[in-house]
């Protein structure tokens, strides 16, 4: 399954991926200004889901429970999406 989170218009509950309030995007630093694609692959009783950033093409991945949120797998690869970003990795 994948998702995607498009930087031109808000979504509906007015939150990004990361659960926090939209706000308009101010610097390079914040990786959804480009977009950032979501992938969610079922591994036995485990999850991978990977976080791209879609104007890089920088890609991080985590494993997580199957049992696990989806939201919070989702914030999870995030976070490591924008340290590897911000470590120019």
């Amino acid at each position: 399954m994948r998702w995607s989170h498009d930087a031109g218009r808000a979504p509906k509950a007015a939150l990004d991926a990361a659960g926090e309030p939209w706000r308009a995007m101010t610097g390079p630093e914040d990786v959804l200004a480009s977009g950032v694609y979501f992938e969610f692959t079922p591994v036995g009783s485990s999850v991978k889901v990977v976080a791209i950033d879609a104007a890089t093409g920088t890609e991080v991945s985590v494993i997580g429970p199957a049992r696990a949120a989806q939201a919070d797998l989702q914030r999870l690869a995030l976070q490591k999406l924008k340290a590897r970003l911000k470590a120019g990795r």
